[in-house]
């Protein structure tokens, strides 16, 4: 008579899905391949920290010996030489200004392309309109700031210099960024959602307006906000179309208008400051202080808006249970 072989018992079952699970199963080359890979991926996280970690304490260490209340509420109007006195108030508004007009260009051409591309796009004018958005991701920042300085000069001439001129340059390099974050935001949406509405009768537009930006809206405001923190710090097209200014200007239409990035560059350049001897209110090393305060400034503001946009998206990240 044939025997039946008896299942395992509970203990050795579990015992052999705990040898499985925790690699005891596994043959020693495999586990070496594991060891092996877990050493290089820690050892590139490493090598990754080293920059950032170098660029941190060095901007904090030279830069928080000029940075302090005064630093931030004073303009650089009547100040020269080597004197101790002058700060970033006016860089910082004309940073501020200028990319909140930027975005106010760009944002709502930068989502409405991508809800085109998602919601409706289809044929040759959708795959030129991706095309072009790829191809605008990489243009360098001083072409978009001749653009805008071309733009300009045909109304206003050449030599024109303008905040707004400014915040057209920066527009020009956050819209590809937009609409590529915008557009992968909404793609993340189930089309079992947008059913649903068309099912219930629901014009499509307010499909899209009270399902699919309302699912999407806290991815949306992350990349937005990334967007602003990616060209907040350029130079080049601001430095062309914006230029420089020493006094508080906070009106982008009229004049020009300093930013953070420029003024780094500018106190940067002009190096050390030539002193009499004995003189007790010049410093030969103000500009290079002026310029690492702005810098840690600069990183300042761009955190903030890092963690602003952590918050928002998660403020709008749906809720269990809802």
């Amino acid at each position: 008579m044939a025997t039946v072989q008896s299942a395992p018992t509970r203990p050795a079952a579990d015992d052999e899905l705990r040898r499985q699970l925790t690699g005891a199963g596994l043959e020693p080359s495999r586990k070496r391949a594991d060891r092996l890979m877990t050493v290089v991926v820690t050892l590139a996280f490493a090598v990754a920290l080293v920059p950032l970690v170098s660029v941190s304490w060095t901007v904090i260490s030279r830069g928080l010996e000029r940075f302090d209340l005064y630093f931030l509420t004073v303009s650089m109007r009547g100040v020269f030489g080597g004197m101790d006195a002058g700060g970033i108030y006016h860089a910082i508004l004309g940073t501020l200004l200028i990319t909140l007009f930027a975005a106010l260009i760009s944002v709502p051409i930068g989502l409405l392309c991508a809800i085109y591309l998602v919601e409706y796009g289809r044929g040759r004018l959708a795959k030129s309109v991706t095309f072009f958005v790829d191809v605008m991701t990489g243009i360098p920042s001083i072409v978009a700031g001749l653009f805008a300085y071309a733009l300009f000069a045909l109304f206003f001439g050449p030599g024109v210099r303008l905040g707004i001129a400014g915040s057209v340059a920066l527009s020009v390099l956050m819209i590809p960024v937009v609409v590529r974050s915008c557009e992968e935001m909404l793609r993340l949406v189930p089309n079992e959602l947008r059913e649903a509405s068309y099912a219930l009768g629901v014009p499509k537009y307010l499909t899209i307006l009270k399902v699919v930006l309302r699912t999407a809206i806290a991815g949306i405001a992350t990349g937005v906000m990334l967007a602003i923190a990616r060209v907040i710090g350029e130079t080049a097209p601001l430095l062309i179309v914006a230029g420089t200014v020493d006094s508080i200007n906070t009106n982008v239409f009229d004049g020009r208008m300093m930013t953070l990035p420029v003024y780094i560059f500018g106190q940067y350049r002009q190096g050390n400051v030539s002193c009499v001897a004995g003189a007790t209110d010049c410093i030969p090393t103000i500009n290079f202080d002026r310029a690492w305060a702005a810098a840690l400034t600069l990183i300042l503001i761009v955190m903030a808006l890092n963690l602003i946009a952590r918050l928002i998206a998660r403020f709008f990240a749906p809720k269990a249970g809802r």
